[in-house]
């Protein structure tokens, strides 16, 4: 397909910016508004067109150079030519036109930006490993416990395969050095050319000078046939490993070599978090989140308080544990079962909190006692619409809805405010930095 020229119209959610072309609407990653740009189309359709950026032919005055050598071709980054105060301006405009555009909800009052460290603050990652000069990310037959040089990274955009990295900024401190000594050592062949993927999760130390300790899951193409030598391995490769979980899923075979779980603080709290379990990866801003999901304006709660909260979509209990100090009763629901382990021990001193292992949804579906507070972080799809409108025939008096995907964010919320709630906050966290990804919190109020 032949090169064209477009200009760019302004950014959307999903990392993109938008043009116009010959009457077809036109995305393109890695640009800034304003901006005159020749792209190559690398999909099209009747009226819409994907396309590579090849050349800024007109930059932005804003526009910046990437901290990251990878940027552009690893898949994990879709904002660093961009200088972090616009980065919230831009994601504040897009919240706020995707309330619009997909929900219908003209929220012209304040956005409240939370903003993260710039760069390293991530404490998950998931790096992929592929035998050197390897093009996609299909599984190799034959030699899965040879040990041969492997590359590790990411995947390049839109795609399965490799994009081999040497750094990444964006990584907390601990999760740095676990990349830098796990590359060494595939590059140096002392790892299984089986192993496809590594899932890292690197605490927050108790207190100033103590270690980071990581929760390591590692999948193999194939079980490794000496595993417990292997754990040894990855051991003497991270120092500072606090559990390591082996995984085939081809055999659906999986080992633990140590106690499955770490102590992770955040929020002026103790949680244990399993290999299995989601906790907020970003350490700088996790703290300000939950000071924002809870809601400041939430008085305290005597100890002779009737008022009760349901935290829906608990995790491990971030928001359950503040929840617990504030209303006199907490019911925490969890549908994923190592979580909801994990959210039954950190809650156990807590007289006051009970946990349902359950789907959210079923949960709703039986529940009868009005609560007085519903606080709901649910996954990227959101919640069904019949569950929205049995939330909203509880009746709470408010709802708190913590999203990291505006468009269904949007779509729930139209249900909501048809129910007869109005949005009286409205925040964006920004966890994600360097990305397009963002979290959000709505706060709703019972208007009718």
């Amino acid at each position: 397909m032949p090169t064209i020229d477009v200009t760019i119209e302004k950014l959307i959610y999903g990392g993109e910016g938008l043009a116009h072309h010959d009457g077809a609407t036109v995305f393109v990653p890695f640009v800034l508004p304003a901006e005159r740009v020749a792209v190559s189309p690398v999909e099209r359709k009747k009226k819409f067109v994907r396309a590579r950026m090849d050349e800024v032919l007109s930059p932005s005055p804003a526009r910046i150079e990437a901290l990251c050598p990878h940027f552009g071709a690893c898949g994990g980054c879709d904002y660093q030519h961009i200088p972090y105060d616009a980065q919230l301006i831009f994601k504040t405009e897009i919240l706020r036109e995707t309330l619009r555009r997909l929900g219908r909800i003209d929220w012209t009052g304040a956005i409240a930006a939370h903003a993260s460290q710039p760069f390293g603050y991530r404490n998950r990652a998931q790096w992929r490993f592929r035998t050197a000069g390897e093009e996609t990310g299909e599984t190799k037959s034959g030699g899965g416990n040879a040990l041969v040089p492997l590359s590790i990274g990411y995947f390049r955009p839109n795609s399965s395969a490799l994009c081999a990295i040497h750094e990444c900024p964006i990584l907390s401190p601990a999760l740095q050095s676990a990349f830098v000594a796990l590359r060494d050592a595939a590059a140096a062949a002392q790892l299984p050319r089986a192993l496809r993927e590594i899932e890292a999760f690197a605490t927050s130390p108790s207190e100033a000078g103590s270690e980071s300790r990581l929760l390591v899951t590692a999948t193999f193409a194939g079980y490794p046939s000496q595993a417990p030598e292997l754990a040894k391995k990855f051991r003497e490769i991270i120092p500072n490993l606090e559990s390591l979980v082996f995984h085939d899923p081809g055999r659906d075979r999986m080992e633990l070599f140590g106690p499955g779980f770490a102590e992770h603080h955040a929020a002026g709290r103790s949680f244990r978090v399993g290999h299995f379990s989601f906790f907020q990866v970003n350490d700088s801003l996790v703290d300000e989140l939950a000071r924002c999901a809870i809601g400041a304006d939430e008085s305290q709660q005597p100890a002779d308080s009737t008022k009760l909260a349901l935290d829906l979509f608990a995790g491990v209990g971030l928001f359950t544990l503040p929840l617990a100090e504030r209303f006199a009763r907490v019911v925490a629901v969890e549908s994923n079962p190592a979580a909801a382990r994990d959210l039954e021990f950190n809650v156990r001193t807590r007289g006051n909190v009970e946990v349902r292992s359950a789907d959210v949804e079923r949960f709703l579906e039986k529940y009868k006692e009005k609560p007085d507070l519903v606080l709901l972080d649910p996954p990227r799809a959101g919640l069904e619409p019949s569950a929205l409108q049995r939330l909203a025939r509880l009746a709470p008096d408010t709802i708190t809805y913590v999203s990291c995907e505006p468009p269904t964010l949007a779509r729930d919320l139209a249900v909501l405010v048809a129910a007869g709630y109005s949005i009286s906050e409205l925040h964006l966290v920004d966890l994600f930095p360097q990305t397009f990804h963002m979290e959000a919190i709505a706060r709703l109020r019972r208007s009718r």
